[in-house]
């Protein structure tokens, strides 16, 4: 039975990824979650190491209906990086490959773009608000490279599902009012979901200041230019080779997917 070695089983985890192992079962239920973090961030090293550029961060699980979906009553955090083809951000309108995707599905969030630093502990609202730069909606395309609900560690281990993320115009923070920030989402034109920006944490700055606070635990803190994806405001849909998905948000404006 493996235990955790810091480096060494990151070393592992990360061997077994270059294998196209991304749930290694020897350690299922073997790791804590923070221990699953630090997996999750040593490979995001390696990868930058070898040429990916990090341009933010995901935040999941934040919503009631994501968090019943997936049977976790806590948020989740995972790194955003460009890093190929398909990962890290598009524009709205983007078209997928679908044999180039693991399992995919779609999540529709409020995304932003930090104007200054944020460094944890103690981050508040209110100094997370004040950091956002522009806002952007956005469909984030995960991979369901394992079973996520039965071994959350090792999806936290392997960022959290994290893919891509499609987004549609930035507008400045304003005024907007993010908690009331309704959004439509259909599939080939039919209504598949709904939500608002209070599913997030109550708001979606909320689930900023989290992230801020929670990745500082690990010597990390968020920086001025980069990403940060809130969370979903609906559940995770699945989508099929010939899908086409809209997600329309008030006040904020649509983004698009598609699947060939």
């Amino acid at each position: 039975m493996p235990t955790f070695e810091g480096e060494a089983t990151v070393e592992e985890f990360w061997r077994q990824r270059n294998e196209g192992v991304y749930f290694p079962q020897e350690w299922d239920g073997l790791l804590g979650i923070d221990q699953a973090y630090e997996v999750q961030l040593g490979i995001m090293e390696r990868r930058i190491a070898h040429g990916a550029s990090l341009i933010g961060w995901k935040v999941g699980l934040t919503s009631p209906a994501m968090q019943q979906q997936f049977s976790v009553f806590e948020p989740g955090f995972g790194n955003i990086l460009e890093d190929g083809p398909n990962d890290g951000p598009h524009s709205s309108g983007m078209e997928f490959a679908f044999d180039s995707l693991i399992a995919p599905t779609v999540e529709h969030e409020v995304c932003f773009r930090l104007a200054s630093s944020l460094q944890g502990p103690g981050v508040d609202a209110g100094q997370a608000r004040r950091a956002i730069g522009e806002v952007m909606p956005a469909i984030e395309v995960p991979e369901t490279r394992g079973d996520f609900t039965r071994q959350l560690t090792l999806a936290m281990a392997d960022n959290a599902q994290e893919k891509a993320i499609v987004l549609g115009e930035p507008m400045p923070l304003g005024v907007l009012d993010l908690p009331a920030l309704g959004v439509q989402v259909f599939v080939n034109g039919a209504l598949a979901a709904e939500g608002r920006g209070d599913a997030v944490l109550g708001d979606p700055v909320n689930s900023l200041a989290w992230l801020a606070n929670k990745l500082a635990q690990f010597g990390y803190a968020l920086a001025a230019g980069q990403l940060i994806m809130t969370g979903s405001l609906t559940r995770q849909l699945p989508v099929a080779r010939g899908d086409t998905v809209l997600a329309r948000f008030d006040m904020l404006g649509d983004t698009s997917v598609s699947f060939a």
